[in-house]
């Protein structure tokens, strides 16, 4: 009986720890994606908006990328190569100077999180 009884506590241990652990590692997962996917720049309601470990601000000055792209407070973008553009508003441009565009309903999403505030 002391054995059943002992080996009964041995597999309630085993599988709580097994458990705990594969939670750690989901939440460990969603807070590196969720870091990762901030870092970066973009326009948002005709302002520059700065992105850095999960949080947002305005842009107070200019910033270079690691491309070399020169991204300006007013949204304008010099590449490397002397070309230049304007960000519109959704468009989001990563640390290393990757552009990408932000989906229209996480934008109104957001508006609407603002109106509310």
């Amino acid at each position: 009986m002391k054995k059943i009884l002992v080996l009964l506590c041995a597999i309630t241990f085993s599988v709580g720890t097994f458990a705990q652990e594969k939670m750690e590692k989901m939440e460990k997962m969603q807070s590196g994606k969720t870091a990762k996917m901030k870092d970066g720049v973009m326009m948002k309601d005709g302002k520059m908006m700065v992105m850095k470990h999960g949080e947002t601000m305005e842009m107070d000055k200019d910033m270079k990328m690691s491309n070399s792209a020169m991204v300006m407070k007013d949204g304008s973008v010099k590449m490397k190569n002397g070309k230049t553009m304007m960000m519109k508003d959704g468009e989001m441009m990563d640390m290393k100077g990757k552009m990408s565009t932000m989906k229209m309903d996480k934008m109104k999403h957001d508006k609407m999180m603002d109106d509310k505030k």
